[in-house]
């Protein structure tokens, strides 16, 4: 039997070496994501907060981010313990696909203002802000659902005063999402039926 449980144990190992490791960098770990679609790729516990009193937590805000990065590296800075930085959510330029990264109870470190970041739902988008390619139509479907979910559940109304951009946070040097993300397409989107 004990030889049995080793081959077993090398086949897993030898299978799991054959996934890319794009693929085994956003393996799901256990428990479900709070968005359904979305696959759970935590970021590191360094890089969040849980807040001292989850209950009396209030969302109120969506903020949109792009990450200046491809998708896999973006949950991988996440995911290290150094870079002191995180969000919610990651969508994947080519396909929509949705990673979650933070629990939508706990508080990510995305927007750069603590007041902010403490009741308010970070997404971050595959790609650069100067280089549309990446803003596809997939990904502002995929991203427009999420945000229409997020505000659903948490009461939030579905308007440019409530989803703003990382540039519109008091105090940001940022600019993304940039003067190339379609807001009136995008809140379209989330608005649809």
């Amino acid at each position: 039997m004990h030889r049995r449980r080793l081959l077993q144990g090398a086949v897993v190992t030898a299978a799991a070496a054959l996934v890319p490791a794009s693929a085994r960098a956003v393996a799901p770990v256990a428990g479900a994501p709070d968005y359904p679609a979305a696959l759970w790729a935590p970021a590191h516990a360094a890089n969040r907060s849980v807040p001292a009193h989850p209950s009396e937590r209030r969302i109120d805000r969506v903020v949109i981010h792009v990450a200046q990065q491809l998708f896999t590296p973006t949950i991988g800075i996440f995911r290290n313990p150094a870079q002191q930085v995180s969000a919610h959510y990651v969508v994947r330029s080519g396909d929509g696909h949705v990673a979650q990264c933070v629990r939508e109870k706990d508080i990510a470190w995305h927007a750069g203002d603590w007041d902010v970041n403490t009741r308010s739902i970070g997404i971050e988008h595959e790609g650069w802000v100067d280089r549309p390619e990446f803003f596809t139509d997939v990904m502002y479907r995929r991203s427009a659902l999420l945000t229409a979910d997020i505000c659903a559940r948490h009461g939030i109304p579905t308007d440019r005063a409530h989803i703003i951009g990382h540039h519109e946070v008091p105090g940001s040097d940022h600019t993304d999402p940039g003067v190339l993300w379609d807001w009136d397409r995008y809140l379209r989107l989330v608005n649809l039926p």
